[in-house]
């Protein structure tokens, strides 16, 4: 009985696992891919942070409300329903694109798509602490740190693939790999979420902001990259399908970093974190001085080095910082604050300049860093739960 209860239960982790890394198949290939529609229909590439920047915008404003309708429905129940209005939202964007609507159509479907996203992310982590014991939930969140990276690497070079071939059957098939935790998403032990609305404890305490700044920032870095990647491709004189040359050092290097948090598995001290952040803000500064392909691929492995250690450390430190009834909200929320830096990211290249927004983008790192070497300073002379 022993043995097949832990054999049921590696399965359903399993299955955790490659919803979580599906589940970010349309924030990874979206960038090129929306960039690639967006060339297709308008003639600039630059529009399709447009898009981007709608998904995000809608996935701030409606994180917790979402989350909030949810709470009276088992958690797996309510995350497949939220993926199934986003996948709905992805394949009207491509018939729209198909038909050569006007171009505010896709954005008005792509804020549908990412008004669920927050909140779809905040139930599958809960599910995640449903499935996997305290002392092991490093190594797992290590472990699909690495396979969301992973999907960061191979999603963006399928993207610039399908997208040079057919930018609609690039948008279809994020669409339908973002789908997979419909069908796989395990049904947790975890009890629908009764009395959140009046649970107690604030979701937006220093200590939770600090940390939820720092999300943000690390967001807008990789968003700057990423959304910028073929704007990049482009002033260095290559082809817009080589956008991936910038994306895949990136994630490559943040692979290998969820590979170390899952062998060590337990949590960075808070000056290690410290040392990552300004490995990060150096990584985003090497980007901002765009003086060559080398310095920019440079700077890219140092901010995706320290991408997936850093995001594991967050989950763990607000999983103890959040009221325990509320943990779903404050999941819901770190999502939303690194999509709130893609959408620092996308609304600077928006309506600027490329170097605008990765100057941008490094002032904000810089921020953040410095944010956390004070708090971290004031700790040491008097303890805090920071």
């Amino acid at each position: 009985m022993l043995a097949d209860s832990s054999a049921t239960n590696r399965w359903q982790l399993l299955r955790w696992f490659i919803s979580s890394a599906t589940f970010s198949v349309p924030q990874a290939a979206g960038p090129i891919t929306f960039s690639l529609v967006a060339l297709s229909l308008t003639g600039d590439a630059s529009r399709g942070a447009a898009i981007v920047l709608a998904m995000t915008l809608a996935q701030v404003a409606g994180a917790i409300p979402a989350a909030r309708l949810g709470r009276n429905r088992p958690a797996a129940t309510f995350l497949r329903l939220l993926v199934a209005i986003r996948t709905a939202a992805l394949v009207l964007i491509a018939t729209l694109a198909a038909g050569g609507a006007p171009f505010i159509w896709l954005i008005l479907a792509a804020a549908i798509g990412g008004s669920v996203n927050g909140a779809a992310h905040g139930y599958l982590r809960s599910v995640l602490n449903a499935l996997t014991p305290a002392e092991r939930l490093p190594r797992a969140l290590g472990v699909a740190a690495t396979l969301n990276e992973l999907t960061f690497v191979v999603a963006p070079v399928a993207a610039s693939g399908l997208g040079s071939v057919s930018p609609v059957f690039a948008v279809l098939a994020l669409a339908g790999l973002g789908a997979v935790p419909i069908l796989l998403v395990p049904q947790s032990r975890a009890a629908p979420i009764d009395g959140m609305l009046h649970a107690g404890g604030s979701v937006l305490s220093p200590p939770i902001l600090l940390w939820l700044l720092c999300s943000l920032a690390g967001g807008a870095a990789v968003a700057a990259i990423e959304i910028g990647a073929v704007a990049l491709a482009l002033r260095f004189g290559y082809e817009p399908a080589l956008a991936f040359l910038f994306t895949v050092p990136l994630c490559v290097a943040s692979v290998a970093g969820g590979v170390w948090v899952s062998l060590r598995n337990r949590m960075a001290t808070r000056k290690g974190v410290l040392i990552q952040l300004s490995i990060m803000t150096l990584g985003a500064a090497f980007v901002a001085l765009e003086q060559s392909v080398a310095t920019t691929v440079v700077g890219a492995v140092l901010v995706g080095s320290v991408l997936a250690p850093l995001g594991t450390y967050y989950s763990l430190i607000l999983d103890t910082l959040a009221p325990p009834q509320r943990r779903t909200e404050v999941f819901a929320l770190l999502r939303t604050a690194n999509s709130s830096g893609v959408i620092f990211a996308s609304a600077i290249l928006t309506i600027a300049s490329l170097s605008a927004t990765l100057i941008g983008v490094a002032g904000l790192m810089f921020l953040a860093t410095s944010a956390v070497a004070f708090a971290t300073y004031r700790r040491q002379s008097r303890p805090s739960r920071v």
